[in-house]
């Protein structure tokens, strides 16, 4: 037995059962000519929101969508199923008298988590629920793994890292958060580039570490043969760009502090950071404002947001209070008068 084969014989041994099954599926589609893994354009008319939103207008069309499988209650000659893409999940009516008792027997052999097209018309349940009445539908796309229990759900936070892909499909809200963050990224980058600002982008390679404390990664350049640093902050190179002659600059991108590791912490995270010339500090302060509450606005549709039990209003103006004076208010001690041994006793408290 060469290595390749044994490899691929210690491979199928740690196959669950399930998993097995999945294969074995895979290899009878593919014996019959038809892999689910065969590349081809699937045509897709309305997503899962257009279909429920216009369902009004859509009476009559031919609806073509596609999404992965999450849902199959199929027996006797009907049932229903639900399918989720990106914009959410639509449920599928499927049934003898249109796919035929070919298609419907294999649809029943489809396992959650498959990846399928269908072609359709919409039409409103009893219960009131915006469907597809399947005419034909093809699978895609075969899962080969089957999806965490949908009762106990993937709440292993260490998996949940390691597996992203398996978290955004049986968490809903964690998806919802990466969308809301690429339109917060987006709203940004419209914001500062409507207010003349340049974006730029700055090295990640450095042969310094500066613009922050913080310990850097450090990689070594084979051409050059010199040490060199993953940035830990933009901002020595923007500064840069200012004295250059631009006005107006920023950058978003990756910086890397080789540092601890939490919930709150990573240390690869994106920052943004932004100069602009003949400004202050509180001329900053007005565009923070001004960006935080035009984003919110425009991405979540209020300013008023919900962090750990507690609302935030996020409509201008937001207070504006010094350091010395947040101290003073919170602890009674008046940092503009108080000597450094009576600072050292009250930060020891």
């Amino acid at each position: 037995m060469t290595k390749e084969e044994n490899n691929i014989l210690v491979e199928e041994t740690k196959l669950s059962e399930q998993e097995q099954q999945r294969r074995d599926k895979l290899k009878a589609l593919q014996l019959e000519g038809k892999d689910p893994f065969d590349v081809y354009k699937v045509e897709v008319t309305h997503n899962s929101s257009e279909v429920k939103e216009n369902h009004e207008a859509l009476e009559g069309v031919l609806i073509k969508t596609a999404g992965r499988l999450m849902r199959k209650r199929v027996q006797g000659k009907a049932g229903f199923s639900d399918i989720h893409d990106r914009e959410g999940k639509l449920q599928l009516y499927i049934k003898l008298d249109n796919v035929g008792e070919e298609k419907l027997k294999f649809f029943k052999t489809l396992d959650l988590g498959d990846w399928i097209s269908v072609e359709g018309h919409v039409f409103i349940t009893k219960t009131g629920e915006v469907s597809l009445e399947v005419k034909s539908f093809e699978l895609i796309a075969k899962a080969l793994k089957p999806l965490p229990d949908k009762w106990h759900g993937l709440v292993d936070t260490d998996i949940r890292y390691r597996q992203r892909e398996v978290d955004l499909i049986v968490n809903p809200d964690v998806k919802d958060k990466m969308i809301k963050r690429t339109r917060i990224i987006s709203a940004i980058r419209r914001y500062l580039d409507e207010r003349g600002y340049l974006e730029v982008e700055t090295p990640i390679l450095s042969p310094v570490a500066g613009g922050a404390a913080a310990r850097p990664f450090t990689t070594h350049h084979n051409a050059l043969d010199i040490d060199m640093y993953l940035r830990i902050a933009t901002e020595l190179y923007l500064k840069r760009l200012i004295v250059g002659g631009f006005e107006k600059v920023y950058d978003m991108g990756k910086n890397f502090r080789n540092e601890g590791v939490s919930y709150k912490h990573n240390p690869e995270f994106t920052m943004i950071e932004l100069y602009e010339a003949y400004s202050d500090y509180n001329d900053m302060m007005d565009l923070t404002e001004d960006l935080v509450s035009t984003v919110a606005q425009e991405v979540l549709g209020t300013m008023k947001i919900t962090y750990q039990e507690t609302e935030i209003d996020l409509t201008p103006p937001w207070r504006r209070v010094s350091m010395a004076d947040i101290v003073k208010e919170e602890t009674g001690i008046d940092f503009n008068n108080i000597t450094l041994e009576e600072a050292h006793a009250a930060a020891k408290k």
